[in-house]
């Protein structure tokens, strides 16, 4: 039987991950001072205007005003053509310190979660990264997409840019052709019939390539294609389309092939455990997937606010293990607290700019973050078998 899976990405232009790279960017700015700040920053922009708000509970100042506008410089809104310009742009702060009904249950003494909600983790062997495949492609051509503008290949596309890419899927689960490809991308005016050779060549070829190196059976050569599909993308960016931090919940995952709890993660310190312990799930499953106990698997921490232990886990291997011993094994070797959780991972550095685009699980940019290693692969098969 046919069956299709689609998913999507986004470029770092596109408002939505501007506005979640500067919730990032403050983060990391407190946490390079301050590695026991508590942030929760929230951005929105629009036309001519950013606007900042959230909790921040700190020993020192940050200045918020600067790191905004120092994102956007980097993004590439530095007026033009672009639409938006970082250094003549609006820029509102309104921060306040935590609640302390929050921060009593999340103390280093008691050590308790940030929130409630649950987590979700996956893992699957459909690409070397351990990704599925449909937002894996997605990511790269997004990412390569704002390569070939940085580096001038591509000299008339703007920061602003949507990737999507259509898997045809055998019966048994296994992709076996690239169905559909779409690629929107702001560019100059006048500039339309020139985007679709350069973007073939430079952003979609390579990475079908690199794929079909890994599954050799993959049909790459009989997609779809739709650039631009509206017939016009000249205006784009904050001045088009007011973005929000937090948006892109699903890009910033597994692009629907998984479950989300409804949480995002820009913004957030790692007490929060939208963040660290989705990050804790991620960790989990593809450590399982790589250890060869499962093909595929999907992992679910659910936490009460102001409580350490997880209320739950939950881990579904589709039929590929004994659920109930893997449980029990991943207990065994993974800390679960959200101190464990935070020490495990090293979590109060500045690491998080760098997560905000493209994914925070699979590596596309060339950083491994350290919920996407490896390294519990052997420990867990023993523990597993000893179960």
């Amino acid at each position: 039987m046919r069956k299709l899976f689609t998913s999507e990405s986004v470029t770092e232009g596109h408002p939505d991950k501007v506005c979640d790279r500067i919730s990032d960017a403050v983060l990391d700015a407190v946490l390079a001072k301050d590695s026991e700040g508590r942030v929760a920053c929230e951005t929105c922009c629009t036309t001519d205007t950013v606007f900042i708000a959230g909790e921040i509970t700190s020993k020192v100042d940050v200045d918020i005003e600067g790191i905004a506008r120092r994102v956007l410089r980097d993004i590439g809104y530095t007026g033009g053509a672009s639409g938006f310009d970082a250094d003549t742009c609006k820029v509102m702060v309104s921060v306040h310190k935590q609640s302390p009904d929050i921060a009593m249950g999340t103390s280093d003494m008691v050590g308790g979660a940030g929130d409630q909600g649950m987590m979700f983790g996956y893992a699957c062997n459909e690409t070397p990264e351990l990704m599925p495949l449909p937002i894996m492609l997605a990511h790269k051509m997004a990412y390569k997409l704002a390569q070939t503008r940085r580096d001038g290949t591509i000299p008339f596309i703007l920061p602003d840019g949507k990737t999507q890419v259509t898997v045809e899927y055998e019966g048994d689960g296994k992709p076996r052709r690239i169905d559909t490809i779409v690629i929107s991308t702001q560019h100059t005016d006048g500039s339309l019939p020139m985007l679709m050779h350069p973007l073939v060549e430079n952003v979609i070829t390579p990475v079908l390539q690199e794929a079909r190196q890994h599954l050799p059976w993959l049909d790459i050569d009989t997609y779809d294609l739709y650039i631009n599909p509206t017939g016009r993308f000249v205006q784009g960016g904050p001045a088009a389309d007011t973005g929000l931090t937090g948006r892109k919940i699903i890009v910033d995952t597994y692009g629907g092939y998984a479950p989300h709890g409804g949480g995002a993660f820009s913004g957030k310190d790692p007490t929060k455990v939208d963040r660290s312990a989705a990050y804790m799930a991620r960790y989990i499953a593809k450590n399982i997937v790589d250890a060869g106990i499962c093909s595929r698997c999907q992992v679910q921490l659910a936490y009460a606010i102001g409580v350490a232990e997880p209320v739950s886990v939950r881990i579904d291997t589709f039929g590929g293990a004994d659920e109930e011993k893997l449980v029990k094994a991943v207990q065994q070797c993974f800390g679960l607290t959200p101190r464990q959780i935070i020490e495990h991972f090293d979590l109060r550095r500045p690491i998080y700019e760098q997560t905000s685009a493209y994914g925070h699980f699979g590596c596309v940019t060339g950083i491994v973050p350290p919920w996407e290693k490896t390294n519990m692969d052997e420990q867990l098969w023993k523990a597993y078998c000893q179960e």
